[in-house]
């Protein structure tokens, strides 16, 4: 494919399934299953970017609230709503899981990377052949070891932190990690931030304050009767866990930008297989022994999780691609408010008045961040060069929107 002139062939060598084309470690005994199809539309059918490279593109539809005019917003929105709902749907399990009871943090998600493994790395043994799959593990697992024990980690530490706390590590761990990653996004990926994206951001943290203010006024000021110690211990194991999943959320958006997503998600599942299985048997051998096995909910509540966290880290590589990490986590931040929406069918619970003020301030933080963004928004990665030539051809990438012209990104 020649990226300078900006014109596609319309025979390439595509993903059925994500829609990736980069093309796979090969050798003659690894070939590729995948057969070739007829993709894009024709030349006589591209739209008026097509021929443009990216900061043609940047400049021409360019402009104050180019990106909210196009349908990939309002993609990106609904997507980050449906994560905030998936992981508003493990801590519900997670907290069945713990009234049975039954608390085992790594063990609990073991399962989720188990079947990441079973359906994405079996993909990439198809898609690579076994050989391949090989070539790729001694060429680049170190990439994804590190990235697998910071994601194991963050899951980690954050479940500690809620067995100490469920207000205050809460938004700790919500805060901290969007701290995280525009502080690593900027000196590491040289992303730069526009006023709006910033203002955006400040204005999703106050809808955060507005929760919090809210939880305080409805429980107190003694956090569930949780002692100062605990309190203490907590917060450490919240700001671990969001330094943990902040350092993840922007090495996997470096890695899906480059990469195939089943590659990723299937490495990070292979090897956080490992890395979280020893955890479980060094640090959670105690807990099996207290914890209940014999109930029947038990077997239906790790599956609810399992399935949850499926869906989650299923959809997230696709919002980096398409947004950015520091997007994905302030989408993340209504997942408080969702929670409380389930807590009122689930635990019977009631929603104070403030929380749906939170709510909206938040979705409007969300709006505001791309206030100042090009049609492209954040799917066009700074460290991925001027025409994107550096990064996979795939689902929710800028260089899809600028090879193919009017072609939609996803």
């Amino acid at each position: 494919m020649d990226t300078h002139s900006g014109k596609s062939s319309t025979i390439e060598r595509i993903d059925p399934i994500t829609g990736d084309t980069e093309d796979p470690p090969s050798s003659s005994s690894s070939p590729v299953h995948a057969a070739p199809e007829v993709t894009g539309l024709g030349d006589g059918a591209k739209g008026e970017a097509a021929g443009e490279n990216a900061d043609e593109v940047q400049v021409s539809k360019g402009g104050w609230f180019a990106y909210l005019k196009t349908r990939n917003f309002y993609l990106v929105l609904l997507l980050g709503q449906i994560l905030a709902l998936c992981i508003t749907a493990t801590n519900t399990f997670s907290s069945l899981l713990a009234a049975q009871p039954f608390s085992i943090p790594a063990f609990q998600t073991l399962w989720n990377y188990i079947l990441l493994t079973l359906v994405y790395g079996s993909y990439t043994i198809y898609r690579y052949g076994f050989k391949g799959w090989v070539k790729l593990m001694l060429k680049d697992g170190w990439k994804y070891i590190i990235l697998a024990f910071l994601d194991v980690e963050g899951n980690y530490f954050t479940v500690l932190a809620y067995r100490y706390t469920t207000i205050l590590s809460a938004q700790l761990i919500n805060f901290w990690a969007i701290v995280m990653v525009v502080l690593i996004s900027s000196i590491f990926l040289h992303v730069r931030y526009h006023p709006t994206q910033i203002i955006g951001i400040l204005i999703c943290i106050g809808g955060v304050g507005i929760l919090f203010g809210s939880d305080h006024i409805t429980q107190g000021s003694g956090f569930g009767g949780v002692t100062g110690g605990d309190q203490l211990k907590g917060d450490l194991f919240a700001l671990a866990g969001a330094t943990f999943y902040g350092m993840s959320n922007v090495a996997e958006e470096f890695l899906v930008s480059k990469r195939p997503l089943y590659e990723v998600v299937g490495q990070l599942g292979f090897w956080g297989m490992f890395i979280d299985g020893a955890m479980t048997g060094i640090f959670d051998r105690p807990s099996y022994a207290q914890s209940v096995w014999h109930d029947a909910k038990v077997g239906g509540y790790l599956t609810g999780y399992t399935l949850c966290l499926l869906i989650f880290y299923s959809g997230a590589p696709i919002m980096f691609r398409l947004a950015s990490a520091a997007f994905f986590n302030i989408s993340l931040l209504t997942g408080n408010f969702w929670g409380v929406v389930i807590g009122v069918k689930v635990f019977h619970e009631h929603i104070h008045w403030m929380y749906p003020i939170a709510f909206v301030c938040i979705i409007g933080g969300l709006v505001i961040y791309f206030v100042g963004k090009s049609m492209l928004g954040e799917a066009l990665k700074p460290w991925l060069g001027r025409d994107q030539e550096g990064g996979v051809d795939g689902v929710g990438t800028a260089r899809r929107r600028v090879e193919r012209g009017d072609e939609l990104v996803v």
